[in-house]
Order: C-alpha cells, then structure tokens, then sequence
C-alpha cells in the first residue's frame, strides 16, 4: 500500500519513511508533546519516546511486539518493522494515545528510557 499524503498528515509529526526491506517512523525528540515530558521531569528524548512506546506496546497491543523494532537514539525516537501494515496500525493507534494527555501520562509514568 503506498503511503499517501493524508496518511503523512494524519500521523505527523511522526514521518513515515519506506526503505527497501523494512518500514519507519521517526520523530525528532524534544519537540512534539515536550511540555508532557516537561512536566514529568523528562528529558523527552528519543530513549524517553522508545520507553513510551514499549509501555503502549504491550500494554495495548501486545500482538504487534513481535514484528516491531526499535533503533531510537538521543535525539530521534525510530519504530521499524518489515509489516508495512502492522506498523501503520500501531503509529496510528500510538498518535492517538499521545493525543490523549491523561493517557500519555499515565503510560509515561510506567515507561523506563531503553
């Protein structure tokens, strides 16, 4: 399925990037949502981010922790999987939970940087 630019929209300011074998989606730390990670004495690094998502992975889709990665460093948060749909599937429902302040926050509060 190519990814189209209402997709892009819809899960940004995660950007969505196809390589040969695999898919990603990244995001820059310290800037979407830094005022959460402020207020939970977070750095909002791309550690903090990966911490967060394993959190929602396996609390809410515990199916998907098999086919998806992490390659996140200080200053980027990067999700990978070579299921192009299952990694469409969680960054939609990933940027909906991050939406959700009482939701983030509480996940945050459970999430450990990797």
């Amino acid at each position: 399925m190519k990814t189209t630019e209402e997709f892009q929209h819809e899960i940004a300011p995660f950007t969505w990037v196809e390589l040969r074998e695999s898919v990603s989606v990244c995001l820059n730390a310290g800037e979407y949502l830094q005022e959460v990670f402020d207020a939970c004495g977070l750095e909002g690094s791309g550690y903090e981010w990966e911490g967060l998502a394993r959190v929602f992975l396996e609390e809410k889709l515990p199916e998907l922790m098999e086919v998806i990665e992490f390659d996140s460093e200080a200053d980027m948060f990067c999700v990978y999987s070579k299921d192009t749909e299952t990694l469409r599937q969680m960054i939609r429902r990933f940027k909906t939970v991050c939406e959700d302040r009482a939701c983030i926050l509480d996940l945050l509060s459970r999430a450990e940087p990797d």
